[in-house]
C-alpha cells in the first residue's frame, strides 16, 4: 500500500456487528477527502490502514473497505450482495442457455429515501448503467456531504443497517448465511453451538477462506485483524471459529475482537436472556483464547441476567431500545480508541498495543468514553480536564458496571478533537496556577500530567489528536447544546453538529474480577436440563463444566493487584 501502510483487515460478524460497522465506515468515509481546516493537522490518521485501492471492470479506480462481513439471509434489504459499485448491466443480462427460461424474482426493497439524498451528492448510475461517481478530492472519498440536519423519520424507517450504510463495499466483501433467516420466529441463529457449525460447514468455510487470501495477499504489511461480533446469539460461536481459523492460518498477526451487545433487554424473555447469556460466556472465553485481546462493548449496564439501566452520557440524548442509536455510540468509541494502531505517523501497532494491555493473563480489557469531551468556548485543555475529574467521569462502555473503586492495571488513551490553541493554558503570566496541568508547555504533557495524576502507577499510553470525529448524515442526531464543532453551549444548539471531540480509554480494570465471576456464578445457577435446546444446538454437558472453570480463571486474573508489585 501507498505509504507504507501498516494495513488491517476487518471482520463484521452479526446484525448488530453491521449496525456499528455500517457507523464506523461512514465515520471514516466522511472523513476521506474533506477539505481540513487550518487548526486540523492533515492526514493524522492513515485511510489505507483500513482500505483497499483497486478498479471496477471498467477502469475505474475504487477506494473501499478491507471488509468480510457475514450476516443471515434477508438482512440487506436494498442493498445487493456483491455491492453496487462493481454493477454491471451488461454482465447481468448475459445468458449461456438459450433455451426456455422462468424468472423467479425476489420482492425488491426500496432504498431509503434518506439515505437516497444523500448518497445523490455523490453519483448517479447513468443510462448505460455505469456508476459515474462525482469528482473525489485527492482521488479519495466522496466530496463533501451535505451538512443539513438529518429528517426525523430516518430513526422509524431504520431496519436494518443497509439502510443507512453510505459506503460502497467491494464484491467480496459480504458473505451471506442462507441458511438462517434474519426475520422471523423460525430458522435462527440463536445458540454459540450453532454459530461454530456455521464455520465446520465447508461451503461457509471456503467462502471465509477464499475472501481472506483474497485480502491478505495483496496487503505489503499487513498487521493483523479486527473483529467486530455481536456476543449475544449465535455469532458469539462465528467469531470464536473465525478467530480460531485467523490464529492458526496468520501467526503473529495481531487480532483485536470487539464483542458487541445492544444496550437493552427485558425480563419478559427468559429463553432469549438464558442464551443472552449462555452465548456471552462462551464467546468471551473463546474469543480471548485465540485473539490478542477482547473488548466487550455495549451501553447496557450489566452482561449478567439482571437488567441494569443504560449508561448516561451528559450531553447525548439517545434511546437504548434503538439499535440505530447506540451503534452510533459504539462506533464513534471504536473510531476513537483504535486511533493508535492507524496513525499514519509512529503507530502502535495492533500487537504491540495488546503487549501493554494484556499481561499476566488479563486478555479482556474494558472501553470507556466521555462523549462529546466538554470543551466550553474559552476554556483551555487543562480547565476542562480539571472540571472533568478522575476517573469516574468516563462512561463505561463495557457493561461490567460502575467503575467507581475499581483499579486499572494498564490504559490505552485518545483524546482527539481539540483545537491547538487550547491544548496549554492561557493565563496571563502571573496569574496564580489552578493546577499542575496548567504549567504544562504542551498538550501531550497536560494529558499525560492528568493520567499521572489519576493513575500515578498505571502504565499508560496517551495520543492527543487534532482529528475529531465525524457525525455527519446519517449519524443520528443526539446531541444537545453542542455547537457545530462539539464545544458545549450555554443554549441551545446552533446548526447541525458536524464533528465533536472524544475521550476515549481501553482499560485493564479489576471490575473485570467481579464481571467475569459474576458471569460464572449466574451460569452454576442455571438448571441446564430446562435449556437443552442450547446444549442441542452443539455444545457438550462437559463443555459447560469447562467454561465455568476458564471463567473463575479468567476473573482470576483480575484480583486487585495480580500480576503486580506494589
Amino acid at each position: 500500500m501507498a505509504g507504507g501502510a501498516r494495513e488491517v483487515l476487518t471482520l463484521q460478524l452479526g446484525h448488530f456487528a453491521g449496525f456499528v460497522g455500517a457507523h464506523w465506515w461512514n465515520q471514516q468515509d466522511a472523513a476521506l477527502g474533506r477539505a481540513t481546516s487550518a487548526q486540523e493537522s492533515l492526514g493524522e490518521l492513515c485511510p489505507d490502514v483500513l482500505y483497499r485501492t483497486g478498479q471496477t471492470l471498467h477502469g475505474q479506480e475504487t477506494y473501499t473497505p478491507r471488509l468480510i462481513l457475514m450476516d443471515l439471509k434477508g438482512s440487506l434489504n436494498s442493498l445487493k450482495q456483491e455491492g453496487g459499485l462493481y454493477w454491471d448491466k451488461q454482465l447481468d443480462a448475459a445468458v449461456a442457455w438459450h433455451g426456455k427460461l422462468t424468472t423467479h424474482k425476489e420482492e425488491v426493497y426500496p432504498q431509503n429515501p434518506h439515505l437516497q439524498d444523500l448518497l445523490s451528492a455523490e453519483g448517479v448510475r447513468s443510462s448505460d448503467g455505469f456508476w459515474r461517481v462525482k469528482s473525489i478530492p485527492n482521488g479519495k472519498g466522496p466530496p463533501p456531504v451535505t451538512t443539513a440536519a438529518i429528517p426525523k423519520p430516518l430513526e422509524s424507517s431504520v431496519r436494518v443497517w443497509s439502510d443507512f450504510l453510505r459506503v460502497h463495499l467491494h464484491p467480496r466483501s459480504i458473505c451471506m448465511i442462507q441458511k438462517y433467516n434474519h426475520d422471523g420466529e423460525t430458522g435462527r441463529l440463536e445458540a454459540f453451538g450453532q454459530g461454530e457449525s456455521v464455520l465446520k460447514e465447508p461451503r461457509y468455510l471456503e467462502e471465509l477462506e477464499d475472501r481472506l487470501h483474497f485480502y491478505v495477499e495483496e496487503c505489503d504489511y499487513l498487521q493483523g485483524f479486527q473483529i467486530l461480533c455481536d456476543l449475544h446469539d449465535g455469532f458469539s460461536g462465528v467469531g470464536a471459529k473465525a478467530a480460531e481459523l485467523l490464529q492458526d492460518e496468520y501467526s503473529g498477526r495481531g487480532i483485536i475482537t470487539w464483542g458487541l451487545i445492544p444496550g437493552s433487554y427485558s425480563l419478559g424473555e427468559p429463553q432469549k436472556n438464558i442464551y443472552r447469556l449462555l452465548n456471552t460466556a462462551f464467546g468471551l472465553v473463546r474469543l480471548t483464547a485465540y485473539s490478542s485481546f477482547v473488548c466487550p462493548l455495549s451501553l447496557g449496564g450489566s452482561l449478567g441476567l439482571r437488567p441494569q439501566p443504560p449508561v448516561n452520557f451528559p450531553h447525548l440524548h439517545y434511546d437504548a431500545t434503538l439499535p440505530f442509536h447506540c451503534s452510533a455510540i459504539l462506533a464513534t468509541a471504536l473510531d476513537t480508541v483504535t486511533v493508535p494502531y492507524r496513525l499514519r505517523s509512529s503507530p502502535v501497532s495492533m500487537v504491540h498495543l495488546a503487549n501493554m494491555l494484556t499481561f499476566s493473563g488479563k486478555k479482556v480489557v474494558t472501553a470507556g468514553a466521555v462523549i462529546p469531551f466538554p470543551l466550553v468556548p474559552g476554556q483551555s485543555l487543562p480547565d476542562a480536564l480539571v472540571q472533568l475529574g478522575g476517573a469516574t467521569s468516563w462512561t463505561p462502555l463495557s457493561a461490567c458496571g460502575n467503575p467507581l473503586g475499581t483499579r486499572c492495571f494498564a490504559q490505552s488513551v485518545v483524546l482527539r478533537g481539540i483545537d491547538r490553541a487550547c491544548h496549554t493554558s492561557q493565563l496571563t503570566p502571573g496569574t496564580p496556577l489552578p493546577s499542575p496541568l496548567h504549567a504544562c508547555t504542551t498538550g501531550e504533557e497536560v494529558l499525560a500530567q492528568y493520567l499521572h495524576q489519576q493513575q500515578p502507577r498505571v502504565t499508560s499510553s496517551s495520543h492527543l489528536l487534532l482529528t475529531p470525529c465525524r457525525v455527519a448524515p446519517p449519524y443520528p442526531y443526539l446531541f444537545s447544546s453542542l455547537g457545530q464543532q462539539g464545544m458545549v453551549l450555554d443554549g441551545p444548539p446552533r446548526g447541525t453538529v458536524h464533528s465533536i471531540p472524544v475521550f476515549g480509554a481501553l482499560c485493564s480494570s479489576s471490575s473485570l474480577h467481579q464481571t467475569l465471576g459474576g458471569l460464572a456464578t449466574e451460569l452454576t445457577k442455571l438448571d441446564l436440563r430446562r435449556w437443552a435446546s442450547f446444549l442441542d444446538a452443539g455444545v457438550e454437558q462437559d463443555e459447560m463444566e469447562e467454561l465455568l472453570q476458564e471463567l473463575h480463571s479468567l476473573a482470576q486474573c483480575y484480583q486487585d493487584g495480580s500480576g503486580l508489585t506494589d
